[in-house]
């Protein structure tokens, strides 16, 4: 017999299990709301896959005749908003835009010395952003107190409707009349409505082709220059609004302006000096062949050159340049709205930007970004300092050998010397990187500048005659009043 005992058929089987009343309630909501998300991603995507492919709106017509940024506005808010924001005041540790700009001839006062007989000697600031260049122009004492051609706003204005308007509707020819005009005349100028023509400091016409919104060149003086220069580089009949890449352009739009120019000739004709490359000599050499002098040097009496602000030459001698970079690429680089990639019209130093303008390359941490860029920077100053020293004793030597009684013939090899110096000194100093740009070219060219001071001094010091008496001081000229900080232009009351 089994001892097991026999299994109890009167146990209730199991009862299957059901959902309570909240847990049915719960599903039901969760459910509702994956399906409202999924269904509002998809809507998302869509719309920014409509966006992408129309990246604006045209709300209003803009045309050649359309010259003032806030109606453009209104088709492109995002790149007006940011453009707005070029008045901001915002400083680097080697410059920035200020409410007040900084007089660089108390900053540095060897200024005075290398520009003494020139306009420079009388005011000479540090750079303020796009919003502020025609209200800075006018302001400078270099203008009120000294004569200036109209070639002027070419870099200072947008000047298409003055050009257009002098030129019967040709640009270039009415670039050529306006280059001529003292500065007062051109910037003073009417439509036939009694409108003046130069109302603002920049615009989107400037850059911008109205009906497709694609990157131009419209400036005159780079139009010719930059013909000039592929040229040089065997490349003829260049036309860069047909020939040059839109990467070009995105550092073509901005070299309009940054650049070295003289005044060429009576008619003052803006012209960039690139006919010979674009390297520091090469320029020298070019205008050596023109016979071209800025000033004679009110100490040592020598024919002497200004640099401008060479940014596009330095800049195309460094390893962003031959990495491919653009000016726009680290100064407006892009930022994300919607699904719209826009530039950046903010335009300012990388070094205020640097997550977007300079973490999009380099993988590492802000602080060893701006370490990086102001070790360059603190050896450029340090080498300019030893420059300025060495042209200021270069000088006073050839100064002395004037007063002891050396003469032109005698002193042409200091002089030659001594522009030379000079020439180097300034481009380094006009040019807004401060070495960033190609610091090893920058270097190259400060201790060329060094090398030739102290050969100029030498050559003074070899000429200079031996009196009886030790000479009195030279006469030197005047610097006519430096502007006091407080007679500086003031920032824009209106909006740019």
């Amino acid at each position: 017999m089994s001892t097991h005992p026999a299994p109890d058929s009167a146990a209730p089987a199991p009862r299957p299990r059901r959902w309570s009343t909240r847990a049915l309630v719960t599903l039901t909501v969760v459910t509702a709301v994956l399906t409202f998300l999924a269904a509002a991603l998809l809507v998302s995507i869509f719309q920014r896959k409509q966006e992408a492919q129309t990246p604006y709106f045209r709300s209003v017509e803009v045309t050649e005749a359309t010259i003032d940024p806030k109606t453009w506005g209104a088709n492109w808010p995002h790149q007006y908003h940011s453009y707005l924001r070029t008045v901001d005041y915002q400083r680097t540790r080697y410059g920035g835009s200020d409410a007040v700009p900084e007089q660089l001839l108390v900053k540095d006062p060897w200024l005075k010395t290398l520009f003494s007989g020139y306009a420079f000697s009388l005011d000479y600031r540090e750079a303020r952003g796009h919003a502020h260049m025609l209200l800075d122009q006018e302001h400078t004492e270099r203008v009120l107190k000294r004569p200036q051609p109209g070639a002027c706003l070419h870099c200072h204005a947008s000047v298409l409707p003055v050009y257009r308007h002098v030129g019967d509707g040709d640009v270039m020819e009415g670039f050529m009349k306006v280059n001529a005009m003292p500065y007062t005349e051109a910037r003073n100028l009417k439509d036939e409505h009694g409108d003046l023509l130069v109302q603002h400091p920049l615009s989107c016409i400037d850059c911008h082709d109205p009906e497709t919104m694609q990157l131009r060149i419209t400036r005159p003086g780079f139009l010719n220059g930059i013909k000039a220069l592929k040229a040089h580089q065997g490349v003829e009949d260049y036309d860069v609004n047909r020939d040059a890449t839109r990467q070009e352009m995105r550092t073509f739009v901005c070299a309009q302006c940054h650049v070295e120019y003289y005044f060429k000739g009576e008619q003052k004709t803006l012209t960039y000096p690139w006919a010979n490359g674009i390297k520091v000599e090469e320029i020298e050499k070019y205008y050596e062949e023109d016979g071209h002098i800025d000033f004679t040097h009110g100490v040592t009496g020598a024919p002497v050159l200004k640099a401008q602000h060479p940014e596009f030459e330095l800049w195309s001698q460094g390893i962003h340049a031959r990495s491919g970079v653009s000016c726009a690429d680290c100064h407006m680089p892009y930022v994300r709205v919607g699904a719209m990639k826009v530039s950046d019209h903010h335009v300012r130093s990388p070094l205020l930007n640097i997550a977007r303008a300079c973490q999009t390359c380099h993988r590492i941490s802000e602080e060893e970004l701006l370490n990086r860029a102001h070790n360059i920077q603190d050896k450029t100053r340090a080498l300019i300092d030893r420059a300025a020293t060495a042209y200021t004793e270069m000088v006073d030597a050839i100064a002395a050998a004037k007063t002891a009684g050396a003469e032109e013939p005698q002193l042409k090899e200091a002089w030659d010397l001594q522009r030379r110096a000079q020439w180097r000194l300034d481009f380094i100093y006009a040019e807004n990187s401060k070495g960033f740009h190609a610091s090893q070219e920058t270097a190259r060219i400060l201790a060329e500048a060094i090398d030739f001071a102290r050969q100029g001094e030498l050559a003074a010091l070899t000429v200079r005659a031996k009196p009886e008496a030790p000479p009195e001081p030279p006469p030197a000229e005047p610097v006519q009043g430096v502007t006091p900080a407080e007679k500086a232009p003031p920032g824009p009351k209106d909006e740019p």
